[in-house]
């Protein structure tokens, strides 16, 4: 299997990252421009905001924190050679929830169907990192 193959659902994230940047930063603008917040608010993010804008904020921060630990997990199986289809289905599914994710966060928000999305995206996280540390604990014992 092409190993480079696992960097297309990194790729997909990455994506998503930056169209929820762009996002936010288009609602900022546009609140400033019709007054509907200050743009003194943006000297140290306090104060009330409409709350789109603030889902966009949070969306954001979200996608800027666990996804760290599926680009580096990303990174050392395609170092380490070992990227296959499990990996590469489970990668997928995490980006897919991912997606999940943001556009319940960005959209109608029910608080609940997020946390689904997130646990999902959580618990394949989880299945990834434990998979690579199996691969490498049967390593250390055989070499």
């Amino acid at each position: 299997m092409n190993q480079a193959i696992i960097f297309y659902p990194v790729i997909a994230l990455v994506a998503l990252t930056f169209f929820v940047a762009f996002n936010m930063l288009r609602s900022r603008f546009s609140a400033v421009k019709n007054r509907q917040v200050s743009i003194k608010y943006f000297q140290l993010n306090r104060g009330d905001i409409p709350d789109a804008m603030q889902q966009l904020s949070d969306n954001y921060d979200n996608l800027l924190s666990m996804p760290i630990l599926f680009y580096l997990v990303t990174l050392i199986v395609y170092v380490l050679h070992v990227v296959d289809e499990g990996y590469l289905v489970l990668a997928c599914l995490y980006v897919a929830a991912r997606f999940m994710h943001s556009y319940i966060h960005t959209g109608y928000n029910n608080v609940v169907h997020r946390m689904y999305a997130y646990v999902l995206s959580a618990v394949v996280l989880i299945i990834i990192w434990l998979r690579l540390f199996f691969y490498l604990i049967s390593n250390a014992v055989v070499s």
